[in-house]
């Protein structure tokens, strides 16, 4: 059990001071940041698991940095759920699969959504099938995990000030033991 998070610390560590995505942040720094937001909000230990992990899939492929300009999406979050899922709930994993998904549904349901967004994020935005329609976000809202992918959302694009502290990596480890699936949750 607790190999998996040495893991997944040893994993940010090792491979997580890479850019994330043009943005002023380390995806080390964003997954922090978006898990502290979380914590912050009293999200429940799922949550605050899915906001660190959201993003894992960037630092599990092998794809430039650059890939987005490129025109490549990396389907992270498809990487993401794959990887969570051996090792976490649904609680965790969904969250992380749906949370570009979540970025589609604002851009087509909050008018001032797309203004929040940086460049880079815009940019992905368009490679990962732009704003929902309305058929995509009716579907999108019967979700099981829509509430959590939505708020996992607006965490993630908070998690890029590159002058917010936050708590070292090792700090999240409890949250991460109590939400793997071998675990008594």
């Amino acid at each position: 059990m607790e190999n998996v998070v040495d893991n997944i610390i040893t994993l940010f560590r090792e491979r997580g001071h890479s850019a994330y995505g043009g943005e002023a942040v380390s995806q080390l720094e964003h997954a922090l940041q978006a898990a502290t937001h979380a914590q912050q909000k009293g999200a429940a230990a799922n949550l605050i698991a899915a906001s660190l992990l959201h993003d894992v899939g960037h630092i599990l492929h092998e794809l430039p940095f650059d890939a987005p300009d490129k025109g490549i999406d990396d389907l992270h979050e498809e990487l993401a759920a794959r990887f969570l899922e051996k090792h976490f709930g649904a609680a965790v994993s969904e969250p992380a699969r749906l949370h570009v998904e979540a970025k589609r549904y604002l851009a087509a349901t909050d008018p001032g959504y797309l203004e929040l967004l940086s460049p880079p994020s815009i940019q992905s935005l368009a490679l990962q099938g732009g704003p929902m329609s309305e058929e995509e976000q009716v579907e999108f809202r019967l979700n099981p995990f829509f509430a959590d992918a939505v708020q996992l959302r607006i965490w993630d694009d908070l998690a890029k000030d590159p002058e917010m502290v936050t708590p070292p990596i090792e700090a999240f480890a409890d949250v991460l033991t109590a939400c793997l699936k071998t675990s008594a949750n």
